[in-house]
C-alpha cells in the first residue's frame, strides 16, 4: 500500500529469520512507545521471502553486541527494532588457470597463479554430469581418477580460513589414450611375441624392445596391428617391451611396460656316470645362459626316469637292470625350456640271475643252479653256513657244487656281471639238513600254572615242538624260538617234558631226551575274622603238599606278616584306624604260588585321645574331642540318672542340651567310620555346673551396707555375688553352707547389676546365670526388693520406666518391662505394699 508523504522516511530493509536463528529485526514497541502499535510491513516476493519494514528513527538505545541496535518508529505504528550486523570477513581472490594437459589416461594437471591468502585449492573437472573434485595445497595440482580419452571443463577455486571463492573462468582439457594391456611370451629361445587388445580411439601403436640391462641393439617398431614379434634375439636375456598408442593428432598416450625372458638354449657337454650298486646315472653338463634349472632325462624302450636341478648335475635315479637308456638335457626358464640335444647312451648292469634250484642229492652234496640273463657276461654263486663260513664259484655256466654238512642252515645268492658291474642282489635263499636235538633244556620260570624253559638253538631247526604230560593231561606249544611257556598247567603237578626239533624239509627228530618240572604250590584262597580282643585270624583252604603259607597284611602304616603251615594264623598288633590288603601265598621246593585275592581290612577307628567339655548355659554343654584316625563321624552321649543327651555330628565338637544342673553324667563317644566300622570309646564323668540360684533380694543393713540373699540350688554350691554400678564393683562370699553375703562399703543413689554366679571346682565363676537391677536410694532405712528399674537379664539398652509425672506402684518381686533407652527422663516409683520409693532418671 502506499506510505503517505508526511510519513515518508529512509527505508530499512531486512530479512526476517525463524527457526533459531539470531532475527535481524525484533519488535521491541515496550522499549520506544508506550502504546503498542501495529507495524507496517511489506512484503517483497523473490527467491526468498524478505519483508520491508518502513519506519522513522525515533531514538538510538544502548548498544548490543556484534553491532547498533537502532529503535525505529512509524507514526500510528508499533516500533521495530532491526539489529545490523556487519560482517568484515570476504572470500579470496578467484584464481586464473594457466594451463591444463594430460600426461596420464586417469589424470588432468592444472597450473595457476597463485591467490594471497589462500590456504588451499579446490581443483574440479567436469564431464557431462560426473564431477571430481580434488583438494591440492598450491600450483601445479592433479585431478585423478578420470577417464581415458575424455574432455573436461577444469575449474579452480581458492580456498581460506574465509571461505572459498567462485570457480576461475573453465579451461577444456582432455586426457591421454589409455596404455595397451601387453601379454608377452617367449616361442623360441631367440624370439619374443608381444600381443595386446585394441585402445580406445588409438589409430597405431610404438613397440620397443631392449635388454633389461641397457645392453645391445634396441628394436622399435610402429605398427597399427595388435601383435608383434621380434626375432634374432639372445637366448637366455632378460628383455624390456615398452608399448603406448597414439590418436589421430599424433598425442601418445599412456605406456605400459614389462619385462620378458627368451627360453634358454639346449645345454651342450653332456656325461654321464653309473652307479651299478645304486643303480643310479649322474649327469652333468656345460651351464646355458638364462636358465633357471635343467631336467635331465632317461628313456628307453619300456621306461622314463629323470631328475631336476638349479645346479649343473644332477642324479638319476631307480635306473631298471639289464637295461639300454638314452640320456639328454633340457634347460628351463620363466619363458620355457630349449628343445632337446643329442642323447648320450647308457647301458646299466645286468639283472640278478633268477629261477635258482638247490638240490641235496646225496646228503653232504648241494648243487645250485639258475638261468640266463640279459647283458650277463659271467655268474658267481655264493654259499654260506650259519656258522659264518663263505664259500663261491666263478663260472660262465648256469651250474655250481657244494659239499654240505649236517644240522647247517645254508644261506645262497648268485651275481651276475658285465663291464657295467655287478647286478643287484637277488633272492638270497636258505637250505637246511637235518636239525640236532636240543641238549640242556632249562626250566627258568615255574609258576602255579605255567613253566617256561628254555635251550640253546641247534642246527637245521626252524620250529621247536614242546610237550608237557601230567598224568592224562598233555600240554603243547610251537615255536621257532628256543624257547617255550607252558601254561594252562595243573598246580603243584609233576610233569614230563620234552623238546623236539623239527624243520619243513627233515621234519621232527623224535629221538630227543625228556624231563621232569613240577609246579608251583596252588594259590590259597583267604578268609578274615576278628575276635573280641581285635586280633585277626586269616584262614585258607589248600591242597598243597609241605606248602609253607605268608600272609601279609599292607597299608599306609606298614607291612604285618604271619606263616603257618596250617590252615590259618594270626596278625597281632595292627593300627586302629587304618586300611589294610590282606594276601596270603604257598611256598614249595618247586617254588611260589600266585598271591591269593586280596581281601581288605579295616581297624576300628582310633578313640580321641582328649576330650572337653565346656558349660555353655545352665543346661547347654560343649563336647570337642581331637580328630580320632579313620573316624568319619562321631556319636556323643552324657547320660544320668534324669535323663539323656546325645548328639552325632561329623565334627570333632558338638552341643548338647538338656542338661540338668549339679548333677553327674557318664560320657561316651563313639567313633564311626566312612563303612560303619564303630570304636566305643569310655571317658571320666562329668558333673554338670551347680544351678543359678533363685530368689536374689537385696536388704538394707546400713545407710552404706547391703545384703545380697538367695535360695541356694540342690547340692552343694560355692557362690560369688557381684554388684556392678557407674561407682564400682563390689563382690562378696558367702560362707560355708550359707546363701547370702554382705556388702558393708555400697555408694548410695546408685543403679546396680547383681548377679549371684556358682564357683566352679576349679575356681572359674560360671556367668551365665541372669544379671537383676536394683537401685540403691539414699533416703529411708530399708532397701526394698522390688525393682525400681528393671528386672532381666540385660545387655545393651534398658527398658525405659515412666516418663514426666505419672507415678505408678510397683508390688515387690513384680518389675517393669517398657521398651526404650532411659534418657534423662525423670519419674517417680513408689513401692505399693511399702515405703515410699523415690525419683530417678
Amino acid at each position: 500500500m502506499p506510505v503517505p508523504a508526511s510519513l515518508q522516511v529512509p527505508l530499512v530493509t531486512g530479512q526476517l529469520r525463524t527457526g533459531g536463528e539470531e532475527p535481524i529485526a525484533s519488535v521491541c514497541s515496550q522499549n520506544c512507545s508506550p502504546t503498542p502499535q501495529r507495524p507496517t510491513v511489506l512484503p517483497s516476493w523473490g527467491p526468498k521471502w524478505t519483508l520491508l519494514v518502513l519506519c522513522p528513527v525515533r531514538a538510538v538505545s544502548n548498544t548490543m553486541a556484534g553491532g547498533p541496535e537502532k529503535c525505529l518508529s512509524l507514526v500510528g505504528f508499533s516500533l521495530l527494532c532491526l539489529k545490523m550486523v556487519a560482517s568484515a570477513k570476504t572470500a579470496p581472490e578467484i584464481p586464473t588457470i594457466d594451463q591444463a594437459y594430460s600426461k596420464l589416461s586417469n589424470s588432468i594437471t592444472v597450473e595457476w597463479a597463485a591467490v594471497p591468502g589462500a590456504t588451499g585449492y579446490l581443483l574440479t573437472a567436469k564431464d557431462g554430469d560426473a564431477v571430481i573434485e580434488t583438494m591440492v595445497a598450491n600450483s601445479p595440482g592433479t585431478v585423478t581418477g578420470l577417464k581415458a580419452a575424455t574432455s573436461y571443463q577444469i575449474t579452480v577455486r581458492s580456498v581460506s580460513a574465509t571461505g572459498k571463492s567462485q570457480a576461475s573462468p573453465p579451461k577444456q582439457a582432455k586426457t591421454v589414450l589409455a596404455a595397451p594391456i601387453l601379454e608377452v611370451s617367449s616361442p623360441s629361445s631367440d624370439s619374443i611375441l608381444v600381443q595386446w587388445e585394441a585402445v580406445h580411439m588409438a589409430i597405431g601403436f610404438s613397440v620397443s624392445l631392449v635388454r633389461a640391462n641397457g645392453l645391445g641393439r634396441v628394436w622399435k617398431e610402429n605398427t597399427t596391428n595388435t601383435t608383434l614379434t621380434f626375432t634374432s634375439l639372445d637366448p637366455g636375456a632378460l628383455y624390456t617391451v615398452k608399448a603406448y598408442a597414439w590418436n589421430a593428432e599424433g598425442a601418445p598416450g599412456d605406456d605400459s611396460t614389462c619385462n620378458q625372458r627368451t627360453s634358454p638354449r639346449a645345454p651342450d657337454d653332456i656325461e654321464v656316470s653309473f652307479d651299478s650298486g645304486a643303480l643310479q646315472a649322474s649327469v652333468s653338463w656345460a651351464p646355458a645362459e638364462g636358465a633357471f634349472n635343467y631336467t635331465a632325462m632317461a628313456r628307453s624302450a619300456s621306461s622314463e626316469r629323470s631328475c631336476s636341478t638349479l645346479l649343473r648335475a644332477c642324479t638319476i635315479s631307480s635306473l631298471q637292470c639289464g637295461t639300454e637308456y638314452l640320456v639328454s638335457v633340457i634347460a628351463r626358464n620363466d619363458a620355457g625350456s630349449s628343445r632337446s640335444t643329442s642323447a648320450v647312451t647308457l647301458k646299466t648292469v645286468a639283472c640278478a640271475p633268477g629261477r635258482v634250484t638247490i638240490q641235496e642229492d646225496p646228503p653232504g652234496h648241494l648243487s645250485v643252479s639258475w638261468s640266463h640273463v640279459d647283458l650277463g657276461d659271467y655268474y658267481v654263486a655264493f654259499v654260506k653256513s650259519d656258522d659264518g663260513l663263505e664259500v663261491h664259484c666263478n663260472t660262465s655256466l648256469t651250474q655250481c657244487n657244494f659239499r654240505s654238512e649236517c644240522g647247517f642252515t645254508y644261506f645262497i645268492s648268485v651275481f651276475a656281471y658285465n663291464k657295467a658291474g655287478q647286478s643287484p642282489l637277488g633272492d638270497v635263499f636258505n637250505y637246511t639238513t637235518a636239525p640236532c636235538c636240543p641238549s640242556d633244556i632249562n626250566p627258568v620260570l615255574v609258576s602255579s600254572d605255567r613253566v617256561e624253559i628254555v635251550w640253546s638253538p641247534v642246527r637245521g631247526a626252524e620250529l621247536y615242538e614242546t610237550k608237557a604230560v601230567g598224568g592224562l593231561n598233555t600240554v603243547e606249544c610251537n615255536d621257532t624260538a628256543p624257547a617255550c611257556t607252558l601254561s594252562a598247567l595243573a598246580c603243584d603237578t609233576q610233569y614230563n617234558i620234552t623238546v623236539y626239533s623239527f624243520s619243513e624239509v627233515r621234519g621232527s627228530n623224535t629221538s630227543c631226551a625228556s624231563r621232569f618240572v613240577t609246579t608251583a604250590p596252588c594259590s590259597p584262597e583267604i578268609s578274615v575274622s576278628k575276635d573280641a580282643f581285635s586280633v585277626v585270624h586269616v584262614h585258607w583252604r589248600s591242597g598243597n603238599d609241605g606248602a609253607t603259607y605268608t600272609v601279609t597284611a599292607w597299608g599306609e602304616d606298614g607291612l604285618y606278616r604271619c606263616r603257618s603251615t596250617g590252615q590259618s594264623c594270626a596278625l597281632a598288633g595292627l593300627p586302629c584306624g587304618s586300611m589294610f590288603s590282606v594276601t596270603a601265598v604257598a611256598e614249595t621246593q618247586a617254588g611260589r604260588s600266585l598271591p591269593s585275592y586280596n581281601v581288605p581290612l579295616e581297624t576300628v577307628p582310633c578313640c580321641p585321645a582328649g576330650l572337653t567339655i565346656t558349660q555353655v548355659t545352665q543346661s547347654v554343654i560343649n563336647v570337642s574331642w581331637t580328630v580320632g584316625t579313620g573316624a568319619l563321624t562321631y556319636v556323643t552321649v552324657l547320660e544320668s540318672p534324669t535323663g539323656q543327651s546325645k548328639c552325632h555330628t561329623h565334627q570333632n565338637h558338638c552341643l548338647l542340651g538338656c542338661i540338668t544342673c549339679g548333677v553327674n553324667y557318664t560320657v561316651a563317644l563313639k567313633a564311626i567310620s566312612a563303612t560303619g566300622v564303630t570304636a566305643d570309646c569310655a571317658y571320666p564323668s562329668y558333673s554338670s555346673s551347680a544351678c543359678c540360684p533363685l530368689g536374689v533380694k537385696l536388704y538394707r543393713l546400713s545407710p552404706t551396707g547391703v545384703r545380697i540373699d538367695w535360695q541356694a540350688s540342690r547340692g552343694s554350691a560355692n557362690y560369688s555375688t557381684d554388684l556392678y554400678g557407674s561407682k564400682g564393683i563390689f563382690t562378696c562370699f558367702p560362707g560355708p553352707g550359707l546363701s547370702f553375703c554382705d556388702v558393708t562399703e555400697i555408694p548410695c543413689g546408685d543403679v546396680y547389676t547383681v548377679m549371684v554366679s556358682p564357683v566352679a571346682e576349679t575356681g572359674l565363676k560360671l556367668t551365665f546365670c541372669p544379671k537383676k537391677i536394683y537401685s540403691v536410694t539414699c533416703s529411708g532405712s530399708t532397701l526394698g526388693m522390688g525393682k525400681a528399674f528393671f528386672s532381666h537379664e540385660i545387655e545393651g539398652d534398658f527398658p525405659v520406666a515412666f516418663q514426666g509425672d505419672s507415678e505408678v506402684k510397683v508390688k515387690a518381686g513384680s518389675s517393669v518391662s517398657q521398651g526404650g533407652r532411659c534418657q534423662g527422663v525423670c519419674f517417680r516409683f513408689a513401692w505399693a505394699d511399702g515405703p515410699s520409693g523415690g525419683n530417678g532418671c
